[in-house]
């Protein structure tokens, strides 16, 4: 009961978020929750009666959603389709981690702040994002922040990418590959794989998608590897009973999702029956942007926006460049 009036008013916001990211997919549903969050909460007067319930969105119904997002990933497929474009997600994943690990002291970003920036650009925007804020103990602020620094690079890729394969020759499948590496959440690779589609009458977009969805495989790797770095600092692992918490359960339960959903796709089952789960995992992330939205304050993300964006604006342009040589080296242009 105590979580039940802050649960109420983040459902309430998400519900007109989500409604507005279908008309605004650019923007897309967790941007608009944050922001109507954000809004609302500078206002929000009687704040005790549901912070209870906003924390625990924050925190365990965005957990739920990860886990839920793992019934969108049949590994068999992800993995037979996107095996070829392998070496260019790992290589562009690789050099957005390195370069927000190298850079956040030119732009005087902290390291948790740095690292949601860092895993935001290289895997999967606010999906990565939403994994690994437990993982790291990243406050909502900063959250917040890395979210919108991946929303508006996301909203650029979309205006210009179309216009810049053009302008290289890239072929529909150099297109797919790039839009797919360089583009962050799913909404956004959409729009972009049809916006190329629109311009050279193709079908690119189920392409584009799955190599996104593979790229949404290295969260598992990648959270684990920041779950075991954040013990170690802590001085947690000093036994094998203790490397236990180096993989946190709301992880085990994705990967076990995941692990279903392609068992249900090999004995020859439908996985369209998953795809109320799927939807779910998406509106619980918008709920979650809401609890985000209603604990960070305005000012405060304003006045620390030009170093986070800074650092953003350095790991999407070094994608860009290594998945275009990559593409190159490898004659997939």
């Amino acid at each position: 009961m105590i979580y039940l009036r802050g649960l109420a008013l983040c459902f309430l916001v998400a519900l007109p978020a989500w409604f507005l990211g279908q008309v605004f997919p650019l923007v897309g549903a967790p941007v608009i929750a944050m922001l109507l969050g954000m809004s609302i909460g500078s206002i929000h007067k009687q704040r005790q009666l549901t912070q209870a319930g906003i924390t625990f969105t924050a925190k365990v119904i965005l957990q739920l959603a990860v886990v839920l997002l793992g019934f969108s990933l049949n590994l068999h497929q992800v993995l037979a389709v996107g095996l070829a474009s392998l070496p260019v997600i790992v290589t562009t994943i690789l050099t957005a981690l390195a370069v927000a690990f190298l850079f956040k002291t030119l732009f005087n970003v902290d390291a948790t702040k740095a690292t949601l920036i860092g895993v935001g650009s290289s895997i999967c925007g606010g999906s990565a994002i939403a994994a690994t804020a437990p993982v790291i103990d990243a406050e909502e602020a900063e959250v917040a922040q890395a979210i919108s620094v991946i929303f508006f690079f996301n909203l650029l890729a979309a205006l210009l990418f179309p216009s810049l394969g053009q302008f290289l020759g890239l072929s529909n499948e150099g297109f797919a590959l790039f839009a797919g590496t360089a583009v962050n959440d799913t909404s956004s690779v959409t729009a972009t794989a049809s916006a190329w589609d629109s311009l050279h009458q193709s079908y690119i977009l189920e392409q584009a998608t799955i190599v996104k969805l593979t790229r949404t495989l290295a969260i598992i790797p990648i959270t684990l590897s920041l779950s075991f770095y954040r013990n170690r600092q802590k001085g947690k692992v000093k036994s094998r009973v203790q490397l236990k918490r180096i993989m946190p359960t709301f992880l085990l339960y994705f990967l076990a999702a995941a692990l279903f959903v392609t068992l249900w796709s090999r004995l020859g089952l439908d996985v369209k029956v998953f795809q109320p789960l799927k939807t779910l995992s998406k509106f619980l992330i918008v709920m979650a942007m809401a609890a985000i939205g209603f604990n960070t304050h305005f000012g405060k993300l304003l006045k620390t926006g030009g170093r986070a964006f800074g650092l953003g604006a350095t790991c999407w342009l070094a994608i860009i460049v290594v998945t275009l040589a990559m593409q190159s080296l490898l004659g997939m242009w």
